[in-house]
């Protein structure tokens, strides 16, 4: 079996799967048809398992988790995205998020879909148990702020249609919004405390040192001061509404840049090549 053949041809049926619900879930929130709803979040469902399956074989192909290269990671981030997004909207069953996060997923898919995809040995310093834990809380701390940040944005068109007085929302009230944001980001803030610990008890072994101020470290740093500030302002003063919402997408933008632009941009020893 050409497992490389059926990886590309999964990978490539989820990312259409991902397509065409974010559209269906755009379609929902601007006719309110609750079929289309449903469709898209059944699609999403669908599209989730298959692109599972398309990880898998890529596990099996190179024969360990899929974290050692930019299209690897990539897709790891997009499958967080879209987990996050299916427990949210099981436990919640909010169907409207669905059109703020699963466009985010789909860029990434883009994304992914035009990096190489070959399999290349590991160089020895990523040949560490530390590799699995570290980038594995780095996937899901990802995609836990990619939908806070879609709930945030989602916060924003809330309130801009209760200012305008538009007629009835399929989209959870903003205040919902607000406090299910916040948590998602309480959650990818730990997530992502684990991410610079491990990175770093990971470096001590590598390279004989914690902390070495590379770009990368010193980007998931900053990510990681936002969020800091972000979570003492909600907690410590009350912070709601607007302004919160503007942080959260601020943050993710910043989770973005330290995923693409220093993997491509800035010379880094974390850089995927």
């Amino acid at each position: 079996m050409d497992i490389i053949f059926f990886e590309e041809l999964f990978f490539t049926l989820a990312f259409i799967a991902y397509t065409i619900s974010a559209v269906l879930f755009f379609t929902y929130v601007a006719l309110k048809s609750e079929k289309l709803g449903k469709f898209a979040v059944i699609l999403t469902s669908v599209g989730f398992g298959i692109h599972t399956i398309a990880i898998i074989l890529r596990v099996i192909e190179s024969g360990r988790l899929p974290f050692t290269n930019q299209f690897e990671f990539a897709t790891s981030f997009a499958w967080g995205i879209v987990l996050c997004y299916l427990i949210l909207h099981y436990a919640y069953k909010f169907t409207g998020v669905g059109a703020f996060v699963m466009p985010i997923a789909f860029l990434i898919m883009g994304y992914a879909s035009m990096l190489p995809k070959t399999i290349k040995p590991l160089m020895p310093a990523l040949q560490s148990g530390w590799l699995y834990l570290h980038v594995g809380t780095a996937v899901v701390s990802y995609g836990a702020f990619a939908v806070a940040a879609g709930l945030a944005f989602m916060y924003l068109v809330g309130e801009k249609q209760k200012n305008s007085g538009d007629g009835k929302s399929v989209l959870p009230k903003s205040e919902v919004c607000d406090y299910l944001s916040y948590r998602v980001i309480a959650f990818g803030y730990l997530m992502l405390t684990l991410v610079i610990v491990t990175g770093a008890i990971w470096a001590k072994a590598a390279w004989a040192r914690y902390w070495a101020w590379d770009p990368k470290e010193t980007w998931s740093l900053i990510t990681w001061l936002i969020y800091s500030v972000y979570i003492h302002l909600r907690f410590n003063r009350g912070w709601k509404g607007r302004p919160a919402a503007l942080f959260a997408v601020i943050g993710f933008i910043c989770v973005i840049f330290t995923f693409i632009g220093v993997n491509t941009i800035l010379p880094s020893i974390h850089s995927y090549r």
